[in-house]
């Protein structure tokens, strides 16, 4: 498999990380301080603190993007590990942040590092499990997965339209990987999620079954591949 990053915006991006991270905790240390040493401060005191909280969640965002080990890229680079070089696999590099190419077609990797229990009912998401402090300040919230991969395949279908001249754009398959082992995914059969949802560890069993059904020719994927290394 042929994997290719963006070296320079993982860097610049763990040191936002660091910085935002241990400039939030510190803001929310002064901010507890002025509460108890100058209690007449306390507008003070409470603006410090939310900037501090906001600071700290911007902080917990980019870590666990950028420097927290292994980063979703490498969670990824070893989870496909074995796929021949037929494949290719972008981090940071396309409007969408992993992106695989390969006679499976063209894949947007969204990953999530949420653990607990997940399910998908009713056309939402839900997240169970976890401390209450671990959910404030240690990982963000599951939000709205559809909505992040509809806005994905949004961008990427315009780049790919904006490149292809003869206009026959590939179709865009984009699967929920969550790698944290702590997860649990409970799913309806009578109610499929909006994108394929699997563990870390079946990405591979999962691209391996779309390369049999659904193959994109190796002409497709060199242009593909051309347009992204302009």
């Amino acid at each position: 498999m042929n994997i290719y990053r963006n070296e320079s915006l993982i860097k610049r991006n763990a040191k936002i990380a660091q910085f935002t991270l241990f400039g939030g905790l510190l803001v929310l240390a002064g901010g507890m301080y002025l509460s108890f040493r100058y209690p007449d401060q306390f507008y003070y005191s409470l603006l410090a603190l939310v900037f501090g909280f906001i600071l700290s969640q911007i902080g917990i965002y980019f870590s666990n993007r950028w420097s927290r080990k292994p980063r979703p890229d490498e969670i990824l680079d070893q989870a496909l590990k074995g796929l021949d070089d037929k494949y290719y696999l972008y981090h940071f590099l396309s409007p969408v942040s992993h992106l695989l190419i390969g006679p499976c077609g063209v894949w947007n990797l969204r990953t999530y590092h949420q653990k607990g229990l997940i399910t998908y009912r009713d056309g939402r998401w839900r997240q169970k499990g976890g401390s209450l402090y671990m959910k404030i300040f240690a990982q963000e919230s599951l939000g709205r997965p559809e909505l992040e991969i509809q806005a994905d395949e949004t961008r990427l279908s315009k780049f790919l339209a904006e490149n292809f001249k003869d206009n026959s754009v590939p179709e865009i398959f984009s699967s929920l990987v969550f790698t944290n082992s702590a997860v649990q995914i409970e799913l309806s059969e009578n109610e499929p999620p909006p994108a394929e949802t699997v563990y870390v560890a079946k990405l591979k069993d999962l691209i391996r079954k779309f390369a049999k059904s659904k193959t994109l020719s190796v002409e497709k994927i060199d242009q593909i591949v051309n347009i992204l290394q302009k």
